[in-house]
């Protein structure tokens, strides 16, 4: 009898020991789930407070900043006059090419931020910006234009490029914003009603000393590489490869001609966590500024 009074006993304890298990566990659970659930409302508390600083710097220096456009004088000059019409037909570039440029007073944009060396300008979205420049490429991946820390960021060129323009790739980045703002926007060329649109084509840039106008003719997602932002290149024959690889990758055939005397503008973004937007065009107007 005493041995079943033991078994019984065991029986009870080992219960006992199970629920105190399963009570530890369930704590366990809570704690991580509550600590989750804290982290996800701060996460986006953040996430809207860095939204509506971004969109108070950007409301301010669209009150400051005037936007003119430009239309050609003795200054402009056309670049790739060369273009070929064929079969009667004026290749795509003779249209763009009637587009006003676009002029901003960069010097007062300057003293607002002295790394400010131009305003992008991309028809069709919501790129509208001053756009700027610094020792790396990680600052302003999570400073805002007035420097404050913004997980937003803002939009700045590649620290290897020249301000001036002159590289034979100039790159241009930002984040892609859910609410559409910095390069949100970009993944609209991907959209048949955008990409179909000749008027859409155009990327408008403004800096202290020219105003420049190019036409996009490749628009395309692919995993992370450093092959489209290669900035320098050994020889014409390589940059004619560059230019011929990137072109093929378009989504869509913009009817341009390309060459290895034309310099390239590219736009990057994040498509996702491991895919970038891209978006190449080339200068085809320029004029300097008085």
């Amino acid at each position: 009898m005493s041995e079943d009074i033991n078994k019984k006993t065991k029986i009870v304890e080992v219960k006992k020991k199970k629920r105190r298990i399963k009570k530890w566990v369930w704590n366990v659970l809570l704690i991580f789930f509550v600590v989750v659930a804290i982290f996800g409302i701060y996460r986006i508390f953040d996430w809207n407070k860095d939204n509506k600083d971004t969109k108070e710097i950007i409301n301010e220096i669209n009150n400051d900043v005037t936007i003119n456009e430009i239309e050609d004088n003795e200054n402009t000059e056309i670049i790739g006059e060369s273009e070929k019409v064929e079969a009667g037909v004026a290749p795509d570039y003779w249209y763009y090419i009637k587009f006003p440029l676009i002029d901003v007073d960069i010097n007062s944009l300057k003293e607002k931020n002295s790394d400010t060396v131009g305003w992008i300008n991309v028809n069709n979205t919501n790129i509208n910006y001053p756009y700027v420049q610094t020792n790396d490429n990680k600052y302003y991946l999570n400073h805002s234009f007035d420097k404050s820390y913004n997980e937003a960021g803002w939009v700045f060129m590649d620290y290897r490029n020249n301000s001036n323009l002159d590289n034979k790739n100039t790159i241009i980045y930002a984040h892609s914003r859910l609410d559409k703002t910095m390069f949100g926007s970009l993944s609209k060329v991907f959209r048949s009603e955008w990409h179909t649109n000749k008027d859409n084509h155009i990327i408008r840039i403004s800096t202290e000393n020219e105003n420049t106008l190019w036409q996009i003719f490749s628009v395309y997602k692919i995993e992370e590489e450093s092959y489209y932002i290669t900035t320098n290149f050994s020889n014409d024959e390589d940059y004619n490869e560059f230019l011929t690889t990137i072109k093929n990758r378009s989504i869509y055939n913009f009817n341009t001609n390309l060459s290895d005397s034309d310099r390239i503008l590219t736009l990057s973004t994040c498509y996702d966590d491991n895919v970038r937007t891209v978006v190449h065009a080339k200068l085809i107007k320029r004029s300097v500024k008085e």
